[in-house]
């Protein structure tokens, strides 16, 4: 069991938008401009798609892998000094369309989360090709399992063996189903034992679809620390580490935890 008594604090900077409709330029000039703002951020975090808006036409918007929004999204890390996080429309390297979340340090490194979970109300499993496996990043010592909207619906893919102590969702997760959305996200946290960190869009889609915000942050209880309602910009929240070393020492309830595979 890893040692988090000297875990550092974690800034993140939530970035919670209107997202122009399948105009890429448009919405990185817009967020460039969101995030000239940021200060003192270890990671920020961008809504899925966040540069067209979640828009099923994969062959149309589709970037290459080394595109203009990932050499953006690189470039905004390396201005910041912080990793810059979120996903876009990418075609891979094999020819298929992936919901790709891009995670773009600041010297210039790219790893990257292809979607698992794809919206089949919306069609989405009939035009991207599913993710193959979880990742799991390390930021500062944080290990940090990224997700992708539906898949907060899916909680064995949210456990691991590896100690997550941030589950980091970014989203395009409709107002209808807001509910949903404020109810899962703390089971996530109070039943992994960490922090949990998610990122929706505002307005309106080009298929008449309104999102509500609701993106925040919540401790390992359940606890909302952080929640950006229908606000429009950049809004930060620090993870306490010592904060998160305490309560697992308290309360290890992980250790009680079913085994399982994943196939």
């Amino acid at each position: 069991m890893r040692d988090l008594s000297t875990l550092p604090d974690l800034n993140i900077a939530l970035v919670q938008s209107d997202l122009a409709w399948q105009d890429p330029a448009a919405n990185r000039e817009h967020f460039e401009q969101l995030l000239e703002s940021v200060k003192g951020a270890d990671l920020v975090v961008l809504p899925e798609m966040f540069s067209t808006g979640f828009s099923m036409e994969s062959a149309k918007l589709a970037e290459p892998e080394e595109g203009p929004t990932s050499q953006w999204m690189i470039a905004q890390a390396s201005r910041m000094n912080a990793v810059v996080t979120g996903s876009l429309i990418i075609q891979a390297a094999d020819g298929t369309y992936r919901n790709r979340l891009i995670w773009a340090r600041p010297d210039g490194s790219v790893a990257h989360y292809d979607k698992r979970h794809l919206f089949r109300m919306a069609g989405e499993h009939k035009y991207f090709a599913a993710g193959e496996q979880q990742a799991l990043f390390n930021l500062n010592g944080w290990n940090i399992r990224p997700l992708i909207c539906y898949d907060l619906r899916f909680p064995v893919w949210s456990r691991d063996s590896a100690e997550t102590d941030l589950l980091l969702y970014t989203a395009n997760w409709p107002a209808a189903r807001r509910n949903h959305w404020n109810r899962l996200l703390p089971a996530r946290a109070i039943e992994n034992l960490c922090y949990v960190a998610a990122v929706n869009r505002t307005g309106s889609d080009g298929k008449g679809h309104a999102y509500s915000g609701d993106s925040k942050v919540i401790d390992f209880q359940g606890d909302v620390t952080l929640d950006c309602k229908d606000v429009t910009g950049v809004q930060c929240a620090t993870l306490k580490g010592i904060d998160l070393a305490e309560y697992r020492q308290r309360f290890p309830a992980d250790r009680d935890a079913d085994g399982f595979t994943l196939i």
